[in-house]
């Protein structure tokens, strides 16, 4: 246990005329936990937590959420005045290694991932094989995965080694996220320039060709660099936890962000600012501006879901949302933009905001609501949302993976079940079955 958790008065379980004392803590915000690792041992029961969603399955000190307050902080940093104040590097390092980096630290780690932005020149010959349509998170999974055949990974990783696989694949995961793009679009690869930063590289990998110019927009490149500070890390989510299960076998550590990717993939997770356009989609083909479509949302039985409205874990508000949605309206008001699915957001967004059955339900606009809008008026084809959100969730997924390594031991994760299947029965041969 961490000599920061604050050991308190144990609880007393009785069970079948027996008492049992669990000994439990509270973490430096306060959350209390039992300790339940010799429940099984001690009792002979296993605890029923469909979802984990009331199952603390490890200590950590990256990332802070309290649903409640709408409060998100990463190392302590409150989320607000990271995305005031820094730049995605800026909070990739802060994640990685715990602190804010100073202006050497810094400069070392931007120049380290510059120089380890290009993928191994054989890897275009691997990407020649998908199908062109491929869907980019298809090819970005089985791409990451096969990193560890073209940069083999140690049994015994030393300090140098790690940061450098980690330098890897905070920064070529955007190069091999913007190949994708241009494979199923069939246009040439661009690779990455020493001339643009971070974000700004990705967004001229994705939309420069040999017969044009990236033409950069500060405004564009504000906001996309925003959308990754906010998605760099959210607690033990599905992904991350899906890192820290097949971390926790010391599979290598292409294979274990390969499991987040798989896992970031679902439209309950990564993809639903996907499910957001695809929303508005559906408005925009029925003729609708969005008024009926809220009504209809209202309706249990209607079978229409208002999606990027309301969040899981926060009950009041989304933090991220709330800094996400000035880069949208600033990005929505740009001179030109002419998109009627954006116009049908805002009309759902006035509608909502103001409507009773929403905000007595608390049913605010979410993270993947902003996000899905900015990335659409940013012209990142829809297909390529959640591959936008791995990138930025990236450095989160291995500041997780290296604090489990780096933790005193590592236990494999093997969750327990309660087996509803059929009792003890008998072989027989085919003639004898009904």
């Amino acid at each position: 246990m961490s000599d920061r958790l604050k050991l308190l008065t144990p609880a007393t379980l009785t069970l079948e005329n027996k008492s049992y004392s669990l000994p439990t803590y509270m973490g430096v915000e306060g959350e209390k936990a039992i300790d339940i690792t010799k429940l099984r041992s001690q009792t002979g029961y296993v605890t029923l937590d469909d979802g984990y969603g009331n199952t603390g399955a490890c200590e950590s000190a990256i990332t802070y959420i309290d649903g409640e307050k709408g409060i998100l902080r990463y190392r302590g940093y409150p989320i607000e005045e990271l995305a005031e104040h820094s730049r995605f590097t800026e909070v990739a390092y802060l994640l990685l290694y715990g602190e804010l980096p100073n202006s050497e630290q810094l400069l070392g780690f931007s120049s380290r991932l510059n120089e380890s932005s290009i993928v191994h020149e054989d890897v275009h010959h691997f990407l020649s094989g998908f199908p062109r349509g491929s869907h980019p998170m298809g090819i970005l999974a089985t791409m990451v995965a096969s990193l560890s055949t073209f940069y083999p990974v140690p049994d015994q990783l030393d300090e140098a080694t790690e940061i450098q696989i980690v330098a890897n694949l905070v920064s070529q995961v955007r190069t091999i996220a913007a190949f994708s793009y241009k494979k199923s679009i069939g246009e040439p690869l661009v690779y990455p320039s020493i001339k643009y930063r971070y974000t700004s590289n990705f967004l001229n990998m994705m939309f420069a060709s040999p017969v044009r110019d990236y033409q950069p927009d500060a405004d564009i490149d504000s906001a996309i660099d925003m959308l990754l500070i906010l998605h760099a890390d959210h607690e033990q989510n599905c992904s991350t936890s899906s890192v820290r299960t097949a971390g926790s076998s010391l599979a290598n550590v292409y294979a274990v962000i390969t499991a987040g990717i798989a896992a970031l993939w679902g439209p309950r997770h990564g993809g639903a600012n996907q499910e957001v356009i695809k929303m508005l989609e559906q408005i925009h083909a029925e003729g609708g501006d969005g008024t009926e479509f809220i009504n209809q949302a209202k309706d249990k039985n209607s079978g229409n879901r208002l999606m990027g409205f309301g969040h899981r874990v926060y009950k009041n508000f989304d933090p991220r949302a709330v800094v996400l949605k000035q880069h949208c309206d600033k990005l929505l008001n740009k001179p030109g933009l002419n998109d009627p699915l954006l116009d049908i957001a805002r009309r759902l967004e006035e509608i909502a905001l103001k409507d009773d059955y929403f905000i007595s339900r608390k049913l605010y606009p979410n993270v993947d609501f902003y996000s899905g809008l900015i990335l659409r008026a940013a012209g990142i084809p829809t297909d390529m949302f959640t591959v936008l959100f791995a990138i930025g969730r990236m450095p989160g997924w291995l500041a997780h993976w290296r604090e489990m390594i780096h933790g005193e031991h590592v236990t494999i994760y093997r969750p327990r079940q309660i087996y509803t299947g059929e009792i003890l029965r008998h072989y027989q041969d085919i003639n004898q079955r009904a």
